[in-house]
């Protein structure tokens, strides 16, 4: 989808916080119109399998948990337990947001909105997790009290233009570990919700692609330094959950995200996207940006080929044990 020419001044090489969010207004204000033309209403509670709910163990008698009731996979699991934790911590990035965006006018509008969206998310990932009995109950709540108590503090809560460019890329890095942990589950039911999250995931991607792609046209050198930054520097949000490098790596091995898809499919496409390693007409500061985004990109290729490698022979022992 492409995006429109902003009516923001070009080349503005001090960038404020305060001005940024008011040249930007109008761009967030059309992009708004944009969303809403192509989002498609749905509801959680359709995408829940209730036949399947038994009561758990505890007040009211139930069945208690175990492990041989799920039909998911462990990587599936896995997966899906570390993308819940992470939608759980909605009201931290509501914080996050609303104190940068502010809660007025176009921006105020979209916050609210995500949210809201957002908030679907979580709600139909717990009841599907606890209505298919594919997860101990008692283990998840404690791991998401632990997670929410600790709270969440971006990385670029201090840069409005971070912040943009963080999240073109977290949105889009959110949707392909929706729809991986979907295809690798096991259950129809599972890919089918998840593919519905990861829809919307996609198009916050776009909302906020199309922002940043405003302001690296209103302001090359700055905008391509937010990027380098981001791109250098990226964590997933959920980064601080209890077991979270255990887990990633479970989630690595399986196939579901790994560096090799983070370099080929979040990081090139919005790259490409944006034209960032094409872009001319750049200052020094905007070259030297360029620069790092490229090198760090080609040191990403090379990683990636290397933990392929690792995943590879850590496959063929654990084959080879099975004969």
């Amino acid at each position: 989808m492409s995006t429109t020419s902003p009516a923001v001044p070009p080349n503005r090489t001090t960038w404020t916080d305060a001005r940024l969010l008011v040249d930007l207004e109008p761009v967030v204000a059309r992009e708004i119109d944009r969303h809403l033309g192509v989002f498609r209403e749905w509801m959680p509670h359709e995408y829940v399998p209730w036949s399947q709910g038994l009561d758990f163990d505890g007040p009211l008698g139930g069945q208690p948990w175990d492990p041989a009731q799920s039909s998911l996979t462990e990587v599936g699991r896995t997966a899906m337990v570390v993308n819940l934790l992470t939608e759980d911590n909605l009201p931290s990035y509501h914080r996050e947001i609303a104190t940068l965006f502010g809660r007025d006018g176009a921006w105020g509008t979209w916050v609210h909105r995500w949210t809201a969206e957002e908030a679907r998310h979580s709600m139909v990932m717990r009841d599907y997790l606890l209505t298919t009995r594919a997860v101990d109950p008692a283990a998840l709540e404690t791991a998401r009290m632990t997670h929410m108590s600790g709270g969440f503090e971006s990385d670029h809560r201090h840069s409005a233009l971070r912040s943009i460019a963080y999240v073109a890329f977290q949105e889009l890095a959110t949707r392909i570990s929706h729809r991986n942990t979907g295809r690798e589950c096991g259950d129809a039911a599972g890919e089918q919700m998840l593919a519905r999250i990861a829809a919307d995931e996609n198009l916050h991607m776009i909302f906020y692609r199309n922002l940043l792609a405003a302001a690296i046209e209103a302001a090359p050198d700055q905008g391509m330094r937010a990027v380098a930054d981001v791109v250098t520097g990226f964590r997933m949000p959920g980064h601080g959950m209890p077991g979270f490098e255990r887990a990633a790596a479970t989630i690595a091995l399986g196939g579901v995200y790994d560096l090799r898809i983070h370099h080929d499919d979040v990081l090139r496409p919005v790259l490409r996207h944006l034209k960032v390693l094409t872009l001319g007409g750049l200052g020094p500061d905007g070259q030297r940006a360029q620069t790092e985004i490229g090198d760090y990109l080609d040191a990403l290729d090379a990683q990636a080929r290397k933990f392929e490698e690792r995943r590879a022979a850590i496959k063929a022992r654990r084959a080879a044990r099975q004969r």
